[in-house]
């Protein structure tokens, strides 16, 4: 495989790119200033050859020129006379004739010769002298070599006022007569050009050395500097500036290549997620400056406190993230958060305080609770608000708690289709009833409908597996719509038949907190013709008390209507005894937490607290009704504590409609002989009590 050629860097292809680039530079202006100089000389020369012309031709007729004649040898000396003066630059002046007749040469030759033709013509034409350098060779007659020089030879043309008449009188400029060709001694100037041309190359040749050598100490102290900055910008994309941590970048890379290694290996990978509680609290009293000093306390204590191999990292904020590479088991993770959570039960010193410190972590494990990086996190994430919700402090990855796990939102998909085709005769949703029995003639006197979902893969699912989705996701009104229809028009089945038993429905709080619900109730009793009397509603204490300037014109509003309300898991709530003597409601459930309380071995003194909420329910006229009997003791004590009704498993399980049983379930447990017998719902002075509405329920009844 061939090698990847790696690019160069800054300073290398400056310096390849400068020289060159300097190098054509330097080329070009020791070119530009030879060429300039040179022809500077040439224009020297001209001048010159333009003076030799002068003198020369001002001593010769305008008839040698236009006649081709040669000199009178009284003209030729006078001629020779006149450039004597020039002896030390002119090598030879010839003067042509117009027709290119040689008729005078310095030269002691003969007038024959030959011109050069072009230039001569040339000339002639334009009156422009015309200059070439050319290679003069000149020897003695019998030597076997000549001496060659260079020359700047020019042809400069004659015109008619150059010369002399007839008379010896100089004429008047004219036209172009002749040419002088003078033959300068060009060796001065080509030397002198030659040195000029040397020295400017020397002086441009140093001066672009030097010149490069800057620019490129600049360009390396800038590389070096840039370099410098991107190493450390780097670091900053990796770290947190504050602790020094890796940061949350960092932290997914590292956690990629260890998930990698140990799917490779078979081995297992941990995530602790951690903040601190309550970091918002010390902040906004402390000041943000005391917060960030506290950050670097708790940097340092979790990087001194772990393994070589393991990670920390904090994401943000006051959240941090332990990677634990090559753990052992979950319950290995599970003890080292637990290490990690008592790292804070030293008190930080923040200045003069000493500030104690509480933090919660969340535990995860791959490939137990995640596949990936992404979901490693997530999950640990989950763990640590998990933590911090139960106040439990450490806490690891639970299916159950996580509201947004794939798992979740397939089956919030599932329940999305399920309500969108549901119709009362729903094959997957289905209503089940358990019976409310009196506790004196063991007899149904109610049922309490609860729903179940009869999903394709999971089997038949209970309330708690679907309901807290449906509310979180505000499906709950569609859940509660159905039930509603469903139990309506079992109502109208019921009463067809002869059978008149009230079911209750529970009411999610998002219900009863808009009177759509009443108008609801109100449309389906109409349309399917069922006296209100056997409608009951149920609300939690805690929904009621949650928003109760919502719920209360919603309870008085089914009361108006006929429809009863109770108040379900009594008990658990924070409802005042003003709060209950002002409320509409016809019916108290206790909470199966009381009644279980009541079973042999139970808490101590379980029986006063049942007797209390037993006696304040009857004072407000109020019906009671114990929820999660299991047993036929503990229907005897609730009976001898004056409860009217119950229900649980010792009656019978939530079942479909053809598997209810109507009339006597159980034998009639003995009430106690100062047990009231007052007539369930009513109230001192007669006047009926409305009810209210509640979240459907999560238990598996």
């Amino acid at each position: 495989m061939p090698r990847t050629r790696r690019p160069w860097s800054l300073t290398r292809y400056f310096a390849v790119v400068s020289v060159v680039a300097m190098t054509v530079l330097g080329l070009a202006l020791v070119v530009v200033s030879a060429n300039v100089m040179e022809r500077q000389s040439t224009r020297d020369g001209m001048a010159s050859a333009e003076s030799v012309q002068s003198y020369a031709t001002g001593q010769v007729p305008t008839d040698s020129f236009v006649m081709a004649t040669a000199l009178t040898p009284e003209q030729d000396a006078a001629v020779r006379a006149a450039v004597a003066g020039f002896a030390d630059s002119v090598v030879e002046v010839r003067l042509w004739a117009q027709d290119g007749t040689l008729i005078f040469s310095t030269a002691d030759r003969t007038t024959s010769g030959f011109p050069d033709g072009d230039r001569l013509d040339a000339t002639m034409r334009t009156g422009e002298p015309d200059a070439k350098v050319v290679t003069d060779v000149r020897g003695d007659e019998g030597e076997a070599s000549g001496t060659q020089t260079d020359v700047l030879d020019v042809y400069v043309p004659v015109t008619a006022g150059d010369t002399l008449t007839a008379d010896g009188q100089a004429t008047d400029a004219g036209e172009v007569v002749g040419a002088a060709e003078v033959m300068l001694d060009h060796t001065g100037s080509a030397d002198a050009v030659g040195d000029a041309v040397r020295t400017v190359g020397i002086v441009v040749g140093v001066g672009l050395v030097l010149l490069w050598v800057l620019l490129f100490r600049t360009v390396l102290t800038t590389s070096r500097r840039l370099q410098a900055t991107a190493l450390e910008n780097a670091r900053l994309a990796l770290l947190d500036s504050l602790t020094g941590l890796p940061n949350r970048r960092m932290l997914a890379d590292r956690m990629r290549r260890t998930i990698a290694e140990a799917q490779q290996d078979g081995t297992r990978v941990g995530l602790m997620m951690l903040d601190i509680d309550h970091f918002k609290d010390i902040n906004d009293s402390l000041g943000h400056d005391r917060g960030d000093e506290l950050l670097e306390q708790v940097a340092e204590r979790l990087r001194g406190a772990l393994r070589g191999n393991d990670v920390v990292a904090r994401l943000g904020g006051d959240e941090f993230a332990v990677l634990l590479p090559d753990v052992r088991s979950v319950e290995n993770a599970e003890r080292l958060a637990r290490r990690v959570r008592g790292l804070f039960a030293t008190p930080f010193p923040l200045g003069d305080l000493a500030l104690h410190v509480e933090t919660s972590v969340g535990v995860a494990c791959l490939p137990e609770h995640a596949s990936d990086a992404s979901s490693l996190m997530r999950t640990a994430d989950v763990a640590m608000y998990a933590a911090k919700h139960r106040r439990t402090g450490v806490a690891v990855y639970s299916l159950d708690e996580d509201d947004s796990s794939p798992a979740r939102l397939v089956l919030l998909g599932d329940l999305h289709r399920a309500l969108d085709a549901a119709s009362p005769d729903s094959h997957e949703l289905e209503m089940h009833y358990q019976p409310k029995v009196d506790l004196t003639t063991g007899r149904t006197v109610g049922l309490e409908a609860l729903m179940r979902w009869r999903h394709e893969t999971r089997g038949l699912l209970a309330p708690a597996a679907f309901i807290p989705l449906a509310e979180q996701s505000g499906l709950i009104h569609d859940v509660t719509r159905y039930a509603l229809t469903a139990c309506v028009r079992q109502l109208a089945q019921w009463s067809q038949d002869g059978r008149s038993t009230p079911v209750a429905v529970n009411l999610s709080a998002h219900d009863v907190a808009s009177t759509d619900v009443v108008d609801l109730i109100e449309r389906l009793l109409d349309e399917h013709a069922v006296p209100a009397e056997l409608l009951e509603v149920e609300i939690t204490e805690t929904a009621l008390v949650a928003d109760r300037s919502r719920v209360v014109p919603v309870l008085e509003r089914l009361g108006e209507l006929g429809v009863r309300v109770a108040i379900d898991d009594f008990g658990i709530g924070n409802t005042s005894i003003s709060q209950l003597r002002d409320l509409p409601v016809d019916e108290l459930k206790i909470d199966r937490l009381f009644v279980a309380d009541l079973q042999a071995g139970g808490r101590e003194g379980s029986e006063v607290v049942v007797r209390a909420m037993v006696d304040l329910a009857h004072s407000f006229g109020l019906r009671v009704v114990a929820e999660g009997v299991e047993d036929e003791h503990t229907a005897e004590i609730l009976a001898r504590l004056g409860v009217d009704q119950a229900q649980g498993f010792l009656y019978s399980r939530a079942v479909p409609p053809a598997d209810l049983t109507f009339g006597t379930l159980v034998p009639t447990p003995r009430r106690g002989a100062d047990e009231s017998t007052r007539p369930a719902g009513s109230r001192p002075g007669g006047r009926r009590r409305p009810r209210t509405a509640q979240t459907t329920r999560h238990s598996n009844e």
